[in-house]
């Protein structure tokens, strides 16, 4: 569950509304710095495949391992300096910030049920700082997953 903490919004309406407008769900910065490294190191894979619950963000089916990578905001990632509650419309953002969390847990769930290993990404684990970090113990998790060693 996430709770507010009150933060002003720095621009005005319009400028807010276009911003809104450009936000992305498929093909952001984050998702596809970890497509290109998946790529670079051989791995294959199928992008938000809709037969799958969730339509993961990257599906490598021959190891039967499914990728999220979540927006800090949009996911609600707590203790994290990328999320804050809007402070206008608080009571929408919540709610949506906490279907988008029920929706992600629903389908982690299913996925399991399914036989699926999950692996999830954060944004702010794919900045400049830690990228090569999250991106070399993906690398580690994979592999393990590919039955061979590092």
């Amino acid at each position: 569950m996430i709770y507010f903490y009150s933060m002003a919004d720095v621009h005005d309406k319009a400028t807010r509304s276009y911003n809104m407008s450009q936000i992305r769900s498929r093909n952001t910065k984050p998702e596809i710095l970890v497509r290109k490294f998946l790529h670079a190191q051989g791995f294959r894979y199928r992008l938000h495949d809709k037969k799958l619950p969730g339509k993961p963000d990257i599906v490598l089916p021959k190891y039967k391992t499914v990728i999220f990578i979540h927006g800090c905001f949009w996911h609600g990632h707590t203790e994290c300096k990328y999320f804050v509650v809007p402070k206008t419309r608080t009571d929408w953002w919540l709610n949506k910030i906490n279907s988008n969390i029920a929706n992600d847990t629903k389908a982690v769930k299913a996925l399991k049920k399914e036989g699926w290993k999950i692996i999830s990404i954060w944004e702010c684990q794919l900045k400049r700082l830690k990228a090569k970090k999250t991106l070399t113990a993906l690398q580690r998790k994979l592999f393990v997953y590919r039955g061979k060693k590092l």
